[in-house]
């Protein structure tokens, strides 16, 4: 049974950093495209970073580029988020999905498995 389990959210300030996680289980980790969402109160869900199986290749979405980065350890079955220069704008429900094969794209019928999301909140 495929299990994405996110952590790392909390309270950042305006410039400040955190580092989510999320922690897979129940299939090949290392076979699989990977990405991050997120969905603010209020509006639609987005695409946020992704990284195909062997973590080589990175792309993100314009408004985290230059800030985040993405990023794998498929020895220890996980994936992370580095969020730096953090914006009110950054905050939202963060989730971790599995891709339905190593193929990446922004679209979300892309991914088979979702996690439960942790909160990040962006406040001064």
């Amino acid at each position: 049974q495929v299990r994405l389990v996110e952590s790392g959210g909390g309270l950042a300030q305006p410039g400040g950093s955190l580092r989510l996680s999320c922690a897979a289980s129940g299939f090949t980790f290392s076979k699989y495209a990977m990405s991050w969402y997120r969905q603010a109160p209020g509006k639609v869900i987005e695409w946020v970073a992704a990284t195909y199986s062997d973590g080589a290749d990175k792309y993100y979405a314009d408004s985290v580029k230059g800030r985040f980065t993405i990023s794998r350890d498929n020895a220890k079955n996980t994936l992370y988020l580095q969020m730096n220069d953090l914006t009110f704008e950054d905050t939202a429900l963060y989730y971790c999905a599995k891709g339905a094969s190593d193929y990446i794209s922004p679209n979300e019928s892309t991914y088979d498995s979702w996690g439960q999301g942790t909160q990040v909140t962006v406040a001064s």
